[in-house]
């Protein structure tokens, strides 16, 4: 599988760090209450399709990635830094 670093370009797998489903992103407080954190913590979706995950570009650029691919082609649909999602998000 090839991964295209926004800043270093198409890149193998192994030069990743998988993490998790992006909604690492979308943590949740002390407000959302104790079924929101146990969902958040022990319930997690396994879909066949198009997924959201995070990526750590361990031997490019040491930056997170969040990774859109199809679990069940392989493909990779297309990847965004981390970064720059945290910064739309905070406008």
């Amino acid at each position: 599988m090839r991964i295209t670093c926004p800043l270093c370009g198409p890149r193998d797998r192994r030069e990743f760090y998988y993490y998790g489903s992006d909604d690492y992103l979308n943590r949740v407080t002390v407000e959302d209450g104790i079924d929101a954190l146990d969902n958040f913590l022990f319930l997690r979706d396994n879909p066949a399709g198009v997924t959201r995950d995070l990526w750590y570009h361990e031997t490019g650029c040491a930056q997170w990635l969040r990774v859109t691919r199809n679990t069940v082609t392989h493909e990779v649909l297309g990847a965004e830094l981390v970064a720059d999602i945290k910064k739309g998000a905070a406008k």
